[in-house]
């Protein structure tokens, strides 16, 4: 029972390690990194800075496997690209042999004496969760929050990690053992430190038992080099494996790069001392010698520099072997466009700005269609569930994120080329455009959220909620679809009848919202149902407003005097008479408003009177007018 106990624990401990690394992924991904990323982008951008940064961490938090599990995690996040992480893996593999040397070298294993020890995973451990839920409980803010997730993932991660190394330790003697019993055959001797490093998870642990057992027992070279090799295939082997898991393809090729390395590494120190075995570089004296605890940290630490040295050139063939060993995953049909469409993002381009700006409007277009897409399928969660259909919605979402975040860059980057007013303005129009495609996406998700929430609670909408939805969405796919065309081909008469309909959809949901009221206060419906009710109706609100800023930002194409005065346009348009305006105003409020006229608030009670589309438009049209005003100058402050 007590070897079942014992798997048990270590697998919590694993657990924890994973689950800090999502916390800390997550984090990472919902904090403004836009600093932090281009930060790391200027150091990993060139592999031996990478390299450098790779070692330093490394030294500091005294774990290679840790470091490159954070590494991971960043790529997962977006913050490095895989490119970029290469440099770090190869770095970290020396950090963790240095911080031996310097841990040995000032003794901090025999007291609390050395500032190192504050360094310490099992010192870091609670620190990082302290000032993690401090942020989290305390502070308050958004960004507070998201730094205080960082930290409290990371805090989970070490304390995975500990609780791993525990339940090992209990089994010290019999590793030792292992370890030695095959010191003097190297293929066993080799496998014997594969096997106890993925056992302990951590070649430092495993040093220091050899170091052990230098200082008692003693040790020679030749007993010990084959098991030291061993150790760093076996703590390479043990990262990848906790690395992939649910991990996307270029975090399983970070991984996958570290093995390679550690592979490329030990037949490169297996052949240094083949050679120089037999050319007599390396003599019977040293052969044979004993070595204590230094001794056994030295061939440690010169077996990691050693291959660091000579194979940091070839960081690009670690690169094209683990892109060769993982493949991408299937992509999906519709996001072949938009995959091909980022990557044409070329930045040899941005000198041009026309067809810097051009490659950005294709982003746009592919991210106002699958920004569509996605609301679609948010419908047909509510009228027709599939739990694979959550899974796709929030692929496109994480696409939009990472176009919108290429997309933006790649604006900025185009700015200090940017000379004419032409140029300036489309430049402008395209960054409010991603945005508003950006967020009519996260809008979509929202939707989903609230009737996956309803639907875990065991509600259900009733069948006349459910008809007036259907009339809402329906207005959505029309002003979705007016609006990608008219941004697709520039029909600036097209863009010209977003607004009035977007007029009639918040007088629609005005409508809803006052219908579903009707029934809660008569009782008639569920006070859950009608929180969601009105949610869902919010976020339908807000999907049409974002359609009319697209639209309002096309016509400034055909309309110098819009560009910087979107919000007095929208107040002239709203206060004006303007024929063509009132009769697309009557036109789709006659449509809508009729369809909805004919779903009664319950089958027993007919629908109040409602006004005239003229008293209406005419009642609505200042405080609209002022709400447009509010909402334009808050994006132009922005």
């Amino acid at each position: 029972m007590a070897i079942f106990y014992n798997v048990i624990a270590f697998l919590g401990g694993l657990a924890m390690f994973l689950y800090g690394m999502r916390v800390m992924g997550d984090g990472l991904k919902s904090s403004s990194g836009t600093a932090m990323r281009d930060a790391l982008a200027k150091v990993t951008n060139r592999p031996f800075m990478g390299f450098l940064l790779g070692m330093l961490v490394a030294c500091i938090i005294q774990s290679s496997t840790a470091t490159i599990v954070i590494t991971v995690g960043l790529v997962g996040a977006g913050f490095l690209t895989f490119h970029q992480s290469v440099g770090i893996v190869l770095g970290a593999n020396v950090g963790t042999a240095i911080t031996a040397q310097i841990i040995r070298l000032m003794d901090v294993s025999s007291g609390m004496d050395s500032p190192l020890y504050f360094f310490k995973a099992d010192n870091l451990a609670p620190l990082a969760l302290i000032i993690g839920i401090v942020l989290i409980m305390f502070v308050g803010t958004t960004k507070s929050r998201n730094a205080g997730s960082i930290a409290c993932g990371f805090g989970i991660l070490f304390m995975g990690l500990i609780y791993m190394s525990n339940v090992v330790s209990q089994f010290g003697e019999s590793l030792s053992g292992l370890l030695t019993a095959f010191a003097n055959n190297y293929p066993l001797g080799f496998l014997a430190g594969v096997l106890v490093t993925c056992v302990v998870q951590s070649s430092s642990a495993v040093i220091g038992i050899i170091q052990s057992i230098a200082s008692s027992i003693g040790v020679t070279f030749n007993s010990v080099f084959a098991v030291i090799i061993g150790v760093n295939i076996g703590d390479c082997l043990t990262t990848y494996l906790v690395s992939r898991i649910g991990a996307k393809p270029n975090q399983r090729r970070t991984a996958m790069v570290h093995v390679i390395y550690n592979i490329f590494a030990a037949v490169l120190v297996i052949l240094l001392v083949f050679i120089g075995r037999t050319s007599g570089l390396i003599s019977d004296s040293i052969w044979t010698m004993p070595l204590n605890s230094g001794g056994v940290a030295n061939i440690h630490g010169l077996f990691r520099l050693i291959p660091a040295i000579v194979l940091l050139p070839l960081t690009r063939v670690f690169e094209n072997i683990a892109l060769t060993i993982i493949k991408d995953e299937p992509v999906e049909a519709e996001d072949r466009s938009a995959i091909a469409a980022l990557d044409a993002l070329d930045e040899r381009l941005v000198a041009s700005p026309a067809i810097a700006l051009a490659q950005v409007e294709r982003v746009v277009l592919e991210m106002s269609e699958i920004a569509a897409h996605n609301f679609d399928a948010c419908v047909h969660q509510i009228y027709d569930f599939d739990p694979k259909r959550d899974q796709r919605i929030q692929e496109r979402e994480r696409l939009l994120d990472s176009m919108t975040d290429a997309a933006n860059k790649y604006i900025v980057s185009i700015s200090p080329h940017v000379s004419n007013d032409r140029d300036t303005r489309q430049q402008n129009a395209l960054l409010k455009a991603l945005i508003c495609y950006e967020r009519i996406g996260d809008l979509a998700v929202n939707i989903t959220e609230e009737s996956a929430a309803m639907r875990d609670t065991g509600k259900q909408f009733s069948a006349n909620a459910m008809a007036e939805l259907r009339i809402a969405f329906d207005a959505i796919y029309e002003i979705l679809n007016m609006t990608t065309t008219a941004y697709r081909t520039k029909n600036y008469q097209l863009a010209a009848q977003v607004e009035p309909l977007e007029e009639v959809i918040d007088d629609l949901i005005e409508d809803m919202n006052a219908r579903h009221v009707y029934r809660m206060v008569n009782q008639l419906c569920d006070a859950v149902n009608g929180i969601y009710y009105q949610a869902i109706l919010t976020n339908i609100e807000h999907i049409s407003d974002k359609c009319s800023d697209i639209a309002v930002y096309i016509l400034e194409g055909s309309n110098k005097d819009i560009f910087g005065n979107e919000h007095s346009y929208v107040h002239d348009l709203h206060h004006s008479n303007d024929a063509d305006y009132m009769a697309s105003y009557q036109r789709n409020y006659d449509k809508y408003f009729n369809a909805l006229g004919k779903v009664s608030i319950t089958d027993a009670i007919e629908p109040p009177d409602v006004a005239s589309p003229e008293e209406k438009h005419a009642d609505a049209s200042n405080e609209k007018a002022d709400k447009k005003d509010r909402s334009f100058r808050k994006k132009t402050l922005r």
